[in-house]
């Protein structure tokens, strides 16, 4: 339903995005949809980009 690229873009999947469901579905999901996470300022706190990645790819997967 959700991924996130290793920039830290949301990406949230073409099928949900296409729901029309209620508030809750519009606000809290559809609306991420682009935006960008606000990452830790320490570097050993922020997510592993190649993790990430390796994520995002399975996520755009049927």
């Amino acid at each position: 339903m959700l991924g996130v690229t290793p920039d830290g873009e949301v990406r949230i999947a073409l099928e949900l995005l296409a729901e029309i469901d209620g508030p809750m579905l519009k606000h809290g999901l559809q609306e991420m949809h682009g935006r960008h996470l606000t990452l830790p300022r320490r570097r050993a706190d922020r997510p592993d980009r190649e993790f990430l990645a390796w994520r995002f790819e399975r996520f755009g997967r049927p």
